[in-house]
């Protein structure tokens, strides 16, 4: 149980990171008004899921439903997601169960059909509320990072929902990957179901994130980063990345796949022959050389969201 004093302490670091953000986005980006509001969602199981959510001003050209890294939250992505809906989209992006504003079982997945199953819950209210008011608009899965799992899992089992998918640097294919005495010792967690054991995350060096020194300090002092996750999130991970790997071929909608040429998190050429192996032609690559990982974070962070944008429109039902 949480202290009133922590809680109200990771209440004011929230609202410091939110008005620095803020005030990031109007000095570098022009941005004075994001149409941003924070929902909850709740989950089959009950849990109550955090979401930021931008609708736009008229009839949403389409629908955008985004999933986060593994030590990230939708906060992070704050400016793209911005510019999209300044461009007509509607843009909702969750925070993962134990990730970001959910403190709930921090860190923890009981399963990885329990994580895939709040994507499909999600997709499937939003396709709902798309057919009422813009059935012609299509709905768009975009993942960052670790989520990518998650994405590349539910496009492939679900196709109805997704009609196209979005990877930005999406974590199929690791370069940090765990030693083997790390996976002895997860191995055996699965034989005993050892669950709660909490771990450390394995990208706590801002660095790997990003080479600007701004946004490295704003990683280094998010109070809502994950920092530690469970042994059942770990053997979650396992699963969902053996799984993610062999969806390709079973993934036929249009794809856009984005990589950072530096990245040290992602092995870009093992992610592409992944992606070779989709069950589409329609597949498009764009790769930022001098990006180290997260695009959001780069000095020219328009790059990346106007191909995209110029990328969306391509999308059709």
């Amino acid at each position: 149980m949480r202290s009133s004093w922590t809680l109200t302490a990771v209440a004011c670091c929230r609202g410091i990171c939110r008005e620095l953000w803020s005030a990031v986005c109007q000095r570098r980006f022009g941005f004075q008004d994001m149409p941003l509001d924070f929902e909850h969602i709740v989950a089959s199981d009950g849990y109550r899921l955090f979401a930021r959510h931008w609708r736009p001003s008229g009839v949403a050209r389409g629908f955008v439903i985004a999933l986060h890294g593994i030590q990230s939250h939708s906060g992070w992505y704050e400016y793209s997601s911005g510019r999209l809906c300044e461009a007509g989209y509607d843009v909702l992006f969750l925070d993962r169960r134990g990730s970001g504003r959910n403190f709930s079982r921090r860190g923890d997945a009981p399963h990885g059909d329990r994580l895939i199953n709040d994507v499909v819950q999600v997709l499937s209210d939003v396709r709902r509320h798309r057919d009422r008011i813009a059935p012609s608009a299509p709905v768009v899965l975009l993942a960052v990072s670790w989520g990518g799992k998650l994405a590349a899992i539910t496009a492939a089992r679900r196709p109805e929902l997704v009609d196209a998918l979005t990877l930005l640097y999406p974590g199929l294919c690791a370069r940090v990957r765990p030693t083997a005495w790390q996976r002895a010792q997860l191995n055996l967690a699965r034989r005993l179901d050892v669950r709660h054991k909490r771990v450390e995350v394995p990208l706590n060096d801002p660095a790997l994130f990003t080479a600007e020194p701004h946004w490295q300090e704003f990683i280094r002092n998010d109070p809502l980063a994950l920092r530690e996750v469970t042994s059942g999130f770990l053997l979650a991970h396992q699963d969902l990345t053996s799984e993610s790997l062999a969806a390709a071929p079973q993934i036929h909608c249009p794809t856009l796949l984005m990589l950072a040429g530096r990245d040290q998190i992602i092995d870009n050429e093992a992610t592409k022959v992944w992606a070779a192996r989709l069950g589409t032609s329609e597949v498009t690559l764009q790769e930022y050389l001098e990006a180290q990982h997260t695009l959001e974070f780069e000095p020219q962070p328009d790059r990346f969201v106007n191909d995209l944008l110029t990328w969306l429109p391509s999308v059709g039902l």
